[in-house]
């Protein structure tokens, strides 16, 4: 079975503006399905793939209709100082069941990511991030999972077995699915009165990552080492105030400013180790003007931006591009190594392997801040280096 056989093509003539596009426009340069699909040959970087798929988005029916509403958008933005090589592989239409299109969904991603080539998906309902985290499975490599979003997905008080896969608890799956290979979920945004103390205590249990609004609004430049820790990474556009989208039938008052939105999909693009990236619960249907599809348009072309301005520069090859750091602490004999990258300033953190733990490595790698090597140098131990310690044992 070929990548074609899941995919519907684009109607161009739904979308694109009467006079066409300019050339320096993205509708002129993104290579799209709309006659014969795109040719996987030729180098390619990124594939934009669409997923009409809502049956499991909770209280938002009409997010499937997204995929077009936004290409209508981004097609119309002008390409920045870089050659693309992008190819739209149009849309996957809902299977006779939600398991089906999840299937179809695993296999692009996952057929794709072998091919090197990123995948930006458009839903559709968040629920389609547990299909996006399937095509990471024979994949053979622990997955950091980054969610965008208000709240936690999680569904608790609940049997494993009874589990819906919806857009309020697709969390639970990628957590309960076995074979396990999920190594840290990530959460930012988060608003405390939309999440409950014990799931915030199941977090802190499992050593998770969770930041909340008011942590990182006015101040993104905290976002960048937790994005730049994300393998793949889901977008929930009611993470995003409503005054700035609202085509979503959950938005919320409080969120994310559109500008911190595109700040978000920028980081994202400069992390070299991200392979994937979804947006999703954006609903036309509320969308006054076109405003939402704009924004999201807008951040689909910063995460393009960033892809194409990647540092390549992930620790430690070759050796000589990184200044290594070593502090001690005050009560303890353990010695915290730090590194930085000549080429980027961008800082890291390892963290040792418990004797054992690596075959191949000694310690891991965990994007940290500046501030997390002040801390070490004043003797205090991060709460980032802990964390991760503790998942690694």
């Amino acid at each position: 079975m070929s990548l074609a056989d899941f995919f519907t093509p684009i109607d161009l003539k739904k979308i694109t503006p009467k006079n066409g596009y300019y050339t320096s426009q993205l509708g002129d340069k993104i290579e799209h399905y709309s006659v014969d699909f795109p040719s996987m040959e030729d180098k390619v970087d990124i594939a934009i793939i669409g997923v009409q798929e809502d049956r499991n988005a909770i209280n938002n029916s009409g997010c499937a209709l997204a995929p077009d509403y936004v290409r209508e958008k981004l097609y119309l933005l002008h390409e920045g100082s870089y050659n693309t090589k992008i190819v739209d592989l149009g849309n996957i239409a809902r299977g006779e069941t939600v398991v089906d299109t999840y299937y179809a969904l695993k296999a692009v991603v996952e057929e794709l990511m072998k091919k090197d080539i990123v995948p930006i998906i458009i839903g559709g309902g968040q629920d389609l991030t547990y299909a996006q985290y399937l095509g990471y499975e024979h994949l053979e490599q622990k997955v950091d999972l980054l969610v965008i979003d208000s709240q936690f997905d999680l569904e608790e008080d609940i049997h494993p077995e009874t589990i819906e896969t919806s857009s309020n608890s697709f969390l639970n799956k990628i957590f309960l699915h076995e074979p396990n290979y999920l190594f840290n979920y990530s959460n930012m945004g988060y608003q405390t009165y939309f999440a409950s103390q014990d799931s915030l205590r199941v977090m802190d249990k499992l050593y998770f990552d969770v930041h909340r609004l008011g942590e990182l609004t006015g101040k993104m430049e905290v976002s960048e080492p937790i994005i730049r820790n994300a393998n793949m990474l889901s977008f929930d556009m009611g993470a995003i105030r409503s005054s700035d989208a609202a085509a979503n039938a959950n938005a919320k008052p409080n969120g994310f400013y559109g500008e911190e939105a595109c700040q978000i999909c920028r980081y994202a693009g400069f992390n070299d180790k991200l392979s994937s990236i979804g947006f999703y619960e954006f609903n036309p249907a509320y969308d006054t003007n076109g405003q939402t599809a704009m924004l999201l348009s807008q951040m689909i072309w910063y995460f393009i931006d960033g892809f194409y301005n990647r540092k390549k520069d992930f620790p430690l090859n070759p050796k000589s591009q990184y200044l290594i750091y070593k502090t001690s602490l005050t009560h303890d004999d353990h010695e915290l190594v730090f590194v930085k990258s000549k080429k980027s300033d961008r800082w890291w953190m390892q963290v040792p392997y418990p004797s054992g733990g690596s075959k191949n490595e000694r310690f891991h790698l965990v994007p940290c801040r500046y501030e997390d090597y002040r801390t070490a140098t004043s003797g205090e131990m991060p709460d980032l280096w802990w964390r991760t310690y503790q998942k690694l044992n």
